[in-house]
């Protein structure tokens, strides 16, 4: 049964689980500043694990301390917000594509709020491999766009575990964006030394032959030459915060420091094993833009990187690493915000994560992979459901299976809130055996005409 939501009054709904989720957030970054000890090695659930996404059984990486520490406070329970289900989104592709809502996506918000036949609140979050610029700006952007009030706490972005990082390395290089927007981001994260390549260029223009900065570019840039000599300044890491908007100075930058002797600029490693790591907030080879066809992502320039510098060693590696989807403690972090929403509910210190977490994605590749690898290991149920309005063209063969193919996000959420009321039902009542199949199936598929199975 297709839900059309009746008219219910919104006004209260569209912002509890900005506010519930805020307040959660604040609390679970709090743990995580007291839990976290990033030893001199790099995090091993944090590298990339292109073969095997999710395969670290660490149970002690910075994104999943152990002990929550917060005190209890006896809330006002709205008993028409579910607690046993909860939805995750990608953003591009399936709510947003090219800076444009997908129509349906407004819709699927206003049943979330509880526009739909049961009147039932479903909290949701946002988890995107996008990034470049503030988590507040960004959330502003996607509250216009859709119409509803969106949090911080609520948005998870693949350089938001970056500032992990702070306190650990001193001068950095950070790569991405518009401007000077993720220099900005990083130093709110506390980076204290953080350089562009607009400051290597305005230093040595010769670094890139075919790039020169603007009259706008170049006043912003940094005088890195009032240090000392360029070769004075030593990169301990590099952060490609965001997508490239000049992909052959950047690439030429990023490589050039890879091979130099312990990230010292302008000089070169005999060994080619000296370069600082270089970490990417997320590895989509293609997202989905304005254009009909998907555009190169940030897992293209890291490939470019890999390949570039391979090449021009004699086959050595750089040492990349990468955040975000499919990475597993990508899933982890969002549900210990999940289960630290659920404690808040009900004024506890911690909480089981809801039984059932729907992520309704775009990509096979990430959405789909990582959500699948999450729910391998995950002790609730991660439910994967791909779209069509993104990067999956519809007719292939997807990489990463996803547990439901449907056409729009409208259709995702239908499905997952038809698939619970479906199960809450058969667990209510007794029944005989015939209705008790019928309810199983019920469960077991809850389509919609709209929605199609692969």
């Amino acid at each position: 049964m297709a839900l059309r939501p009746p008219m219910h009054d919104r006004t209260a709904s569209s912002s509890s689980f900005a506010e519930a989720f805020e307040t959660a957030r604040q609390k679970l970054d709090h743990e995580l500043d007291l839990g976290s000890d990033i030893s001199s090695e790099e995090p091993t659930p944090l590298e990339p694990c292109l073969e095997s996404p999710g395969t670290d059984e660490s149970s002690s990486s910075p994104l999943t301390p152990a002990s929550p520490a917060t005190g209890a406070v006896t809330p006002q329970l709205d008993p028409d917000v579910a607690e046993d289900f909860a939805f995750a989104f990608d953003i591009d592709g399936v709510l947003i594509r090219g800076g444009t809502p997908i129509p349906e996506a407004i819709e699927a918000m206003k049943v979330l709020n509880g526009e739909n036949p049961y009147g039932v609140k479903v909290p949701y979050i946002f988890v995107t491999n996008g990034g470049g610029k503030f988590e507040q700006e960004r959330c502003r952007d996607l509250s216009r766009q859709l119409e509803i009030d969106v949090s911080p706490g609520q948005f998870i972005c693949g350089h938001t575990p970056m500032k992990q990082f702070a306190d650990k390395y001193g001068t950095v290089l950070v790569v991405g964006g518009e401007g000077e927007k993720c220099r900005e981001v990083a130093e709110s994260y506390g980076f204290r030394d953080v350089i562009t390549p607009g400051d290597i260029l305005k230093a040595n223009a010769a670094t890139a032959p075919f790039r020169r900065l603007t009259d706008l570019e170049h006043a912003n840039s940094r005088d890195l030459l009032a240090r000392g000599k360029l070769s004075d300044v030593v990169i301990e890491a590099i952060f490609v915060f965001a997508d490239s908007r000049d992909w052959a100075s950047d690439l030429q930058i990023i490589i050039d420091i890879a091979m130099s002797k312990g990230g010292r600029l302008e000089t070169r490693s005999e060994t080619f094993e000296e370069g600082p790591p270089i970490y990417f907030s997320h590895n989509d080879i293609v997202w989905a833009a304005s254009h009909e066809h998907v555009r190169l992502g940030m897992g293209a320039l890291r490939r470019f990187v890999e390949v570039g510098f391979s090449d021009v060693t004699g086959g050595k590696k750089p040492k990349t690493h990468s955040f975000g989807k499919p990475q597993v403690s990508t899933f982890e972090f969002a549900t210990r915000l999940l289960q630290k929403w659920r404690a808040d509910r009900h004024g506890l210190v911690s909480s089981s994560p809801p039984e059932t977490v729907y992520f309704v994605g775009d990509t096979p590749e990430s959405d789909i992979r990582g959500t699948n690898a999450m729910n391998a290991e995950s002790e609730n149920d991660w439910y994967s459901i791909l779209v069509k309005t993104g990067v999956y063209q519809d007719g292939t063969e997807p990489a990463y299976k996803p547990r439901k193919t449907v056409e729009t996000v409208l259709d995702a959420v239908n499905h997952g809130i038809e698939r619970e009321m479906a199960r809450r039902a058969a667990s209510r009542a007794p029944l005989d055996d015939l209705s008790l199949k019928l309810a199983n199936q019920a469960i077991a598929s809850a389509v919609d005409p709209v929605i199609v199975d692969e």
